[in-house]
């Protein structure tokens, strides 16, 4: 008797709702849940645009795919853009593994953008295009490499906050930028033109096939890189807990100065890439916020690099599409594309809150606290 009053005032202390950690559920189930919120989330936003426009919900679907496949340049521009976004996604990832929040891939980006550039601007002309384009790529790899740098240094040697620290180096990489521009720009237009030397090669007479192929063999590589080698071994035991790295042997700050050495060299190769194959100059908004932008696509995948390539995909399926949308639907702004955006970015994350977790109420507890006690009372 004594025993039961004690499991009801346990009860009646438990929070009305609490949320415990699901059991791991399939990958069809996994599949299925997201493709649900996709769904969802789209459905609601046909029906928003409808709403501030004389379209029927239809046509948001229409315009929205035809924004992203609506002809073969579309589709390139989308496949190049998935491939830019995946490049830095594929960046970050060693970082997050290793719980080192690296917020500065838009700095990393600009200035491995900025060290392609000089030497395209000082050195086109003077040398032949396949060296130069040698030089840009060392160039960007070895400044992207630094930024990741600097940061790591102060974490591994005097506990810093890598967080703000990669973010303060995001604005000091965009002042880089702006002053060379305005060294270079003598007009003071403050706009470099699109530079002629350095431009990298076409793949079968296609300009986007080189961007879209490197970034996918980057992010297989790197999903070798983090399951099948010592280095990756090494960054998921520091990323679990970096006490037991240093019982076991591991190098802490050994492994943290390496791993972001290699998240800021992959984030410059993506400004490489901007610089050389892509817009050929360079501005403060070259990165257009991808640093943001792919740590949302890298957490969607659970930090697995071959799923980030579906999860980049739809994020810029989104991006493309309703720039379209906004056309064909007459907004002047960007206001209800981005409440769209976010609405779709919400389900999409909200869903994969609750395949993680399960809401618990107390009448549930109650109820199964009773049955068994119930059972407990039949058995004795």
């Amino acid at each position: 008797m004594k025993k039961q009053q004690t499991k009801q005032d346990q009860i009646k202390k438990e929070p009305l709702l609490r949320l415990v950690k699901r059991d791991a559920l399939s990958a069809k189930k996994i599949v299925l849940i997201y493709a649900i919120a996709i769904v969802v989330s789209l459905l609601l936003s046909a029906i928003i645009c409808s709403l501030f426009s004389s379209k029927n919900p239809l046509a948001f679907f229409a315009a929205l795919f035809d924004g992203a496949f609506g002809s073969s340049r579309r589709i390139w521009l989308l496949l190049q853009d998935t491939a830019l976004l995946l490049g830095v996604a594929v960046a970050l990832v060693p970082a997050f593994k290793m719980k080192f929040w690296n917020l500065g891939g838009n700095g990393q980006i600009l200035v491995g953008c900025l060290a392609a550039i000089a030497c395209m601007f000082y050195l086109g002309g003077k040398m032949p295009d396949a060296v130069l384009i040698l030089l840009m790529t060392v160039a960007s790899i070895v400044a992207g490499a630094v930024w990741g740098l600097l940061p790591a240094i102060f974490k591994a040697h005097f506990g810093t906050n890598e967080s703000l620290f990669t973010l303060m180096l995001n604005y000091i990489a965009t002042g880089l930028v702006s002053m060379f521009i305005t060294i270079w720009v003598k007009s003071g237009s403050g706009v470099l033109v699109p530079l002629n030397q350095g431009h990298f090669p076409e793949l079968f007479g296609n300009k986007y096939l080189l961007t879209v192929l490197v970034f996918v063999i980057l992010a297989v590589l790197m999903y070798v890189y983090l399951n099948y080698t010592k280095h990756g071994y090494e960054i998921a035991v520091v990323g679990d807990s970096p006490n037991t790295a240093k019982y076991i042997g591991i190098d802490v700050k050994r492994v943290i100065i390496r791993t972001m050495i290699i998240s800021g060299a992959l984030a410059g190769i993506v400004g490489l890439f901007l610089a050389g194959g892509i817009h050929h100059t360079i501005s403060t908004a070259s990165a257009n916020n991808m640093g943001f932008t792919a740590i949302m696509a890298t957490w969607l995948a659970a930090f697995n690099p071959l799923v980030m390539i579906g999860t980049c995909f739809f994020i810029i399926f989104i991006s493309r599409g309703m720039v379209e949308v906004r056309g064909d639907f007459g907004f002047t702004n960007d206001s209800i594309a981005n409440i769209v955006i976010g609405l779709v970015y919400f389900c999409v994350i909200a869903c994969s809150f609750f395949i993680t977790y399960r809401v618990v109420f107390r009448k549930a507890s109650a109820k199964t606290a009773e049955a068994d006690e119930t059972k407990g009372g039949n058995k004795a």
